[in-house]
């Protein structure tokens, strides 16, 4: 089955290049800051610096491992449910579904190997870039010198491997399972991640506002809030859909497009509620933190640049990896509808009027990521915002709000129009005839 995955590859690199750009950048991410454990640990560091660099390598280096797995997963998923009728050929042949399952991993493992190896190179550039904020901050002594060793090859490349390979088992059982009954812990992870987050949200309000960690229970309540949103999002696009009057023959089309594929959308809608929900959420507590510091005269101890600087980097990251997701997902979904468009111009309609048809569906995913996204921003800024700083909103939050629902919908509506019209190049005859 490894020949054969192999194979697979090199008669279709086309396919694999979605997974292959984000297990290089999971990997980049990855060793960029666990080269920070390489660093810390040599001989004559002193403890500021070391904790600095194990703290920014601890936290960010979890989160990558987390957005690499989903990244990676998002791609794979769509990539095996696009070959649903090759692997059904090859079982027909005779593979049995443990070969296959072998046949999928081991491509996900090689091409996951192989993005781990070329990010080596940005990962030791990255390190050093790295280093030097912490050292123009004032966070690392200027003595320390960048360090890539055995821990950020190892992580890297295991991290990367083990996501490839568990994201390539999973998308293999969710094809697998089709329509069954979802298991009660996809029912009851959702409503957990809800209460989670209610109740760390509300234990904000035991903090004092000159407390170090008053932050910390509204950022995770908003995370927790996000992710059993982000779970519970096919539900809340159909429960948007239900509550929509669309007006004209591509507003019907769009909703009725969405309706049907509201389970393969979900990918797509869970990126843009986290970003929306962690970047927001991150942002604007951080600029109502620094105002507030900058208004009582008080110089930030090193704690507080740490955390300040792990909460832009964290966000960036967040950004990077939800960017990448999207693309990927609505490059991979939009290009496998390339019958559909061709069946749709047969029948009558205008290029122009497929687009709109696919320009109105972004639009609807777009607001929905980004008004629940919002909701569970919000739920942690309010708390945050009146025990820091007696009043409800920030005024910070518009310009932050404003810059990441830009993002969200540049990057949804750009990518969904853009690979639609590469699409709709093909003539509708030949569209049709080679995806029959």
């Amino acid at each position: 089955m490894l020949v054969l995955a192999m194979r697979s590859i090199r008669q279709r690199p086309g396919r694999f290049l979605a997974t292959l750009l984000s297990a290089f950048l999971g990997a980049a991410i990855i060793m960029t800051f666990h080269s920070m454990h390489d660093t810390a640990g040599q001989p004559g560091v002193d403890s500021v610096s070391a904790g600095t660099l194990g703290t920014a390598a601890g936290v960010v280096g979890g989160y990558g491992t987390l957005l690499v797995f989903f990244a990676v997963a998002s791609t794979l998923t769509v990539n095996v449910r696009q070959r649903a009728a090759e692997l059904e050929l090859l079982r027909c042949s005779g593979a049995t579904p443990a070969q296959l399952k072998r046949m999928v991993v081991g491509e996900a493992a090689v091409v996951a190997l192989v993005g781990a190896g070329l990010a080596i190179l940005p990962a030791m550039l990255g390190g050093r870039l790295l280093l030097e904020v912490f050292q123009d901050s004032g966070q690392v002594a200027r003595s320390v010198e960048h360090s890539f060793g055995t821990i950020a090859l190892t992580s890297g490349i295991g991290i990367t491997l083990l996501a490839a390979a568990g994201a390539a088992f999973l998308a293999l059982r969710r094809a697998g399972r089709g329509h069954q009954r979802r298991g009660r812990a996809r029912v009851f992870l959702p409503y957990a991640a809800l209460v989670a987050g209610a109740l760390a949200v509300c234990s904000t309000f035991a903090f004092s506002a000159t407390d170090s960690a008053l932050m910390a229970p509204p950022a995770y309540g908003s995370i927790l809030l996000s992710v059993g949103c982000a779970l519970m999002a096919p539900r809340l696009l159909r429960g948007v859909l239900d509550r929509l009057t669309p007006g004209g023959a591509s507003g019907w089309l769009a909703v009725r497009n969405l309706r049907q594929r509201s389970g393969q959308l979900a990918g797509i809608l869970m990126s843009l509620i986290l970003f929306t929900a962690v970047s927001t959420a991150t942002l604007t507590m951080q600029a109502v933190e620094s105002e507030a510091v900058e208004a009582s005269g008080l110089v930030k101890s090193v704690d507080a640049k740490n955390l300040e600087t792990l909460n832009f980097t964290v966000v960036g990251i967040i950004v990077v990896f939800v960017c990448v997701m999207l693309v990927n997902s609505l490059y991979a979904a939009t290009t496998y509808r390339g019958r559909e468009f061709g069946q749709q111009r047969l029948a009558g309609a205008t290029p122009g009027q497929v687009l709109g048809v696919v320009g109105a569906e972004g639009l609807v995913l777009t607001v929905t990521g980004v008004l629940f996204g919002t909701l569970a921003a919000l739920a942690g800024i309010v708390p945050f915002t009146v025990v820091r700083g007696d009043e409800v909103l920030p005024g910070q939050m518009a310009g932050v709000w404003a810059a990441v629902a830009s993002i969200g919908a540049a990057a949804t509506l750009g990518t969904g129009l853009a690979t639609a019209r590469r699409v709709l190049r093909t003539p509708a005859v030949r569209a049709v005839a080679s995806t029959a």
